[in-house]
């Protein structure tokens, strides 16, 4: 192994946005859930990490990771336990074919780059630590499937499992205790209901106030309705949106999805003290949404909100005037609507919502993005790392 040899792989990943929501944690350590989970897998051309993994005897000791061209902590808990594993199969390659390069001993240069904003509810952790361990795993050539790297990218971010793989994914909850039982599986591709479409009203690009993290381990802690919700609720909506998903009943994906979404948020209201996610532009998506349901007489527009204020809003391809359409002659002025998916929306003549909401949402929306349902990971050989080890635009 040359003393100035780089070893270099990237790979994009996409963010997930859950419709039955993970929310709190049987094993802190191994990022065990109380609760399964699912979630569609967003288009990276709209939303993805792209991460960079390098390797080299020339690197000065110690993993490094830059994140949007500033430096990140990468010796806490949740890093090193991704890391760890991935250099103990790499070993196991090495220990197995000794004229393999041990890479596993080398230090880690990592470089990534989100195309959205970071920590603002929109998944970025899960892209990113999905990035991280797909690239690391490209970068040592293991040959573990997606199912088997969940594992790994679960004890650093668990929604992060579910972005390594593409279509609707489900995370189960497992029951034994060494988690190996806790993995994400497929429910259906993407080629399964490739017609489904995502609006997200981006109403706050800031860090939220309460992390995931803490937020779970108070809503365990002092929730009254967190048991009920996760022994009954919670069974009972996965397999009812599985159904729903496998027939391509989108109102029935619907509401499982609204309703899901107001039990997690109604849990996060009930910890002691209160958890305030959704704001008043959030509360007013939802109306807007009631209201576009209602003028249609059923469900052809879904909402759900993650861990942040940002609504996300399903609908299918077929309805995207009577749901996109209403949203475009609102808030055709923001940023978001360039490019083929907004062109493809024709604005209604006038957006009929109640005039509050709409006040509320044009004053409050700075932007939109629209998306559809996307793949996994993907490796590229647009590298964040040059050839002599620097990142690139640093």
């Amino acid at each position: 192994m040359a003393s100035n040899q780089i070893y270099r792989a990237s790979t994009t990943a996409p963010v997930n946005i859950a419709v039955i929501k993970y929310w709190g944690k049987r094993d802190g350590v191994l990022n065990l859930p109380t609760n399964s989970s699912l979630s569609v897998t967003l288009a990276q051309s709209d939303l993805r990490t792209h991460t960079t993994a390098s390797c080299s005897p020339s690197f000065p000791p110690g993993d490094t990771l830059l994140l949007n061209n500033a430096p990140q902590e990468i010796s806490s808990a949740r890093p090193t336990a991704c890391l760890t594993a991935l250099r103990a199969l790499r070993a196991a390659l090495e220990t197995a074919d000794p004229s393999l390069p041990k890479l596993s001993t080398l230090p880690l240069r990592l470089v990534s780059v989100n195309n959205f904003p970071t920590a603002a509810g929109l998944a970025s952790s899960a892209a990113g630590f999905a990035a991280l361990v797909r690239a690391v795993a490209d970068l040592y050539a293991l040959p573990q499937t997606p199912t088997e790297l969940s594992l790994i990218a679960r004890q650093g971010s668990g929604s992060a499992c579910r972005s390594l793989q593409g279509g609707f994914v489900a995370w189960d909850r497992g029951v034994r205790e060494d988690g190996m039982d806790s993995v994400a599986r497929v429910v259906a591709p993407r080629s399964h209901w490739a017609e489904m479409r995502a609006l997200i009203l981006v109403v706050s690009a800031d860090k939220k106030g309460v992390s995931s993290t803490t937020g779970m381990q108070a809503t365990v802690k002092t929730s009254a309705l967190f048991q009920t919700r996760t022994n009954e609720v919670v069974p009972r909506e996965m397999a009812e949106m599985e159904k729903a998903i496998l027939a391509k009943d989108f109102e029935a994906f619907g509401r499982i999805t609204m309703r899901e979404s107001n039990s997690f948020h109604a849990t996060c209201l009930d910890t002691e003290p209160p958890i305030f996610y959704l704001n008043d532009v959030s509360r007013a998506a939802v109306r807007a949404v009631e209201e576009i349901n209602a003028r249609a007489g059923r469900a052809v527009a879904a909402y759900t909100f993650d861990a942040g204020p940002n609504a996300v809003v399903y609908y299918m391809e077929e309805n995207g005037d009577a749901v996109v359409g209403v949203f475009k002659a609102l808030l055709g002025g923001k940023g978001g609507w360039d490019g083929e998916r907004g062109a493809a929306v024709s604005a209604a003549k006038e957006h009929a919502l109640e005039e509050k909401t709409a006040k509320i949402l044009q004053e409050g929306v700075s932007r939109v993005i629209l998306t559809g349902i996307g793949e996994g990971p993907i490796s590229v050989q647009d590298h964040l790392v040059d050839e002599k080890g620097n990142a690139i635009g640093s």
